[in-house]
């Protein structure tokens, strides 16, 4: 009888173990979902903001047509991106056609004078500072979720139950980790 309890009691304790950790991979893969549909939010309204800018540009760039395309191909680019790796691509394709805008700009003053132009580009500036918050975000969950993937014992609850490591959100280009020069000469 007491033989039969303790296995009982044994029993609990080890289906108590295997729920608390699969309900924490649960947790975890859903504060995933949730970290990159925060970056979705914030690329749609990236992208939501680029027409006004590029409209709000044309009047003063006519000699800039290249660059405005690129920024309109880029961003449609980044809106057909579906994986993350791809999207993330995109982004970084993106990014890298707006800066080159904000150079061009840098050749017009009466653009950068221009009320509804600063305004779009203080609202892009600080959708970008959203951005690089939500990816950080969304990276942090993601190490958290392919630790607990891969430590034990609850790699062994994430493998009876599937559960597949995230994709970080990452810089897929060198020329994006260079360190950019600041000349003011």
């Amino acid at each position: 009888m007491l033989t039969g309890i303790i296995i009982l009691v044994i029993f609990i304790i080890v289906v108590g173990v295997i729920v608390g950790m699969y309900n924490r991979l649960v947790r975890l893969r859903n504060q995933v979902k949730n970290a990159w549909a925060q970056i979705d939010v914030q690329l749609k309204r990236r992208h939501d903001l680029i027409p006004n800018l590029v409209e709000t540009a044309k009047g003063y760039m006519k000699h800039e047509r290249e660059t405005l395309d690129s920024v309109t191909q880029a961003r449609g680019k980044a809106q057909k991106a579906n994986t993350v790796g791809d999207k993330s691509q995109a982004e970084q394709e993106l990014s890298r056609a707006l800066n080159e805008f904000s150079l061009v700009v840098e050749n017009y003053p009466d653009l950068k004078a221009n009320v509804n132009f600063m305004q779009i580009q203080e609202e892009l500036t600080s959708t970008e500072n959203k951005i690089a918050f939500s990816r950080q975000a969304y990276n942090d969950a993601v190490l958290f979720i392919n630790n607990q993937i891969q430590m034990f014992p609850s790699n062994i609850i994430a493998g009876m139950f599937n559960f597949t490591q995230s994709e970080y959100f990452e810089i897929q280009d060198e020329k994006e980790r260079e360190v950019p020069k600041v000349n003011f000469s």
